[in-house]
């Protein structure tokens, strides 16, 4: 429960909750941004939360006991925010969150499969009730639709060389752990690039829990639902952690015409923030405003 979450203050600071006010954190993982806009309005208002890990909605209930009936978390995917927001009678609110990154409570459990420094299940799915895991796609997928999602999702200059090197190590038995996969990783990639500025499975890592979880899937679309939630006057901000995320993000917001842009460019971390959590280094901080207020 000590999870501090990325940018915190500058996202109160754009968002400015109010009291009295109705918000909806899409991505709301185990409470953190949540915590912070209830504390900034001493828990006068009404906070909607959804994410589609259950063990972190159980996180934050607890985290967010304190705020009563304000709080509202539901077990489901940022997509189904409309729906979420029907079934509570709740037609529009003031600000609307999303945190696109994993949380370090998923990354540090080595059950999760998420790390590539810790032995664990190839697994990686954010939602455990669902059936699809990593193991899938690193032993089912052709090498062909491998090589593009590590070069798509991963942005990978050496996609093809890691998806040949994975076709060629699970043709002597099925690749199940995430360290057996780091170590095929690093051995596919040229020695000089083995000893970068980050880990060499790094990005593959990215690529396969992007697909595991369809986290670009609908982005685009849930980011409009969001807007045409917020009241005149209502602020959405979006804190990615990739390239494709932003672009994403940033596409939508200009599309959008009943948005103004509140971030020309999108924030990045103060450095002290990124000496205390190295993990928050990529994120970026988009936000806008719904015109009319």
């Amino acid at each position: 429960m000590s999870h501090i979450p990325v940018m915190k203050d500058e996202m109160i600071s754009l968002l400015s909750p109010k009291p009295g006010f109705s918000y909806m954190d899409c991505t709301v993982g185990i409470g953190g941004h949540a915590e912070a806009i209830m504390e900034a309005v001493n828990g006068d208002a009404l906070l909607i939360g959804i994410d589609k890990d259950p063990e972190s909605i159980e996180l934050a209930r607890e985290r967010l006991s304190r705020f009563g009936e304000n709080v509202k978390l539901f077990h489901g995917d940022f997509r189904d925010l409309k729906r979420i927001s029907e079934m509570v009678g709740v037609n529009g609110f003031d600000g609307i969150i999303f945190d696109l990154g994993i949380s370090s409570f998923q990354l540090d459990d080595p059950e999760r499969g998420f790390s590539f420094r810790l032995e664990g299940p190839l697994d990686m799915r954010m939602d455990r009730t669902s059936p699809f895991t990593a193991f899938d796609v690193v032993n089912g997928y052709p090498e062909k639709k491998l090589f593009e999602i590590i070069r798509d999702y991963g942005e990978e200059r050496w996609a093809r060389r890691i998806a040949k090197a994975i076709c060629r190590e699970r043709e002597k038995g099925p690749i199940r752990t995430t360290l057996q996969l780091a170590r095929i990783i690093e051995e596919a990639v040229p020695g000089r690039w083995r000893h970068g500025r980050i880990h060499p499975a790094t990005r593959t890592f990215q690529a396969i829990r992007i697909e595991v979880n369809g986290e670009l899937k609908g982005l685009g679309d849930a980011i409009r639902d969001a807007v045409d939630l917020l009241l005149p006057g209502g602020r959405i901000c979006v804190i990615s952690f990739h390239s494709l995320e932003d672009r994403i993000v940033k596409s939508a917001f200009k599309d959008i015409s009943s948005l103004t842009i509140l971030t020309k460019k999108p924030l990045r971390p103060r450095r002290e923030e990124v000496d205390r959590n190295p993990r928050c280094r990529s994120a970026r901080l988009r936000a806008a405003e719904k015109k009319g207020g």
